[in-house]
């Protein structure tokens, strides 16, 4: 699994953080990183979930 961010569309709101903080973060300069872009499968239930999350739809996993 691959995780992809749209920063065009990113808000930084951190919802995704908040659901799957081992793989998103939001720091101090209010912008998303991905930590981790290719976690493992037995994140994928909270990854899907900051997928559905997401208020911009900026997230989006490719298999």
């Amino acid at each position: 699994m691959k995780v992809h961010v749209d920063f065009d569309r990113c808000e930084s709101n951190a919802v995704c953080m908040g659901v799957a903080p081992e793989v998103f973060e939001v720091r101090d300069d209010d912008y998303l990183y991905i930590l981790d872009e290719n976690p493992s499968e037995e994140l994928r239930p909270q990854v899907e979930e900051a997928v559905r999350g997401c208020p911009k739809a900026a997230i989006s996993i490719e298999d």
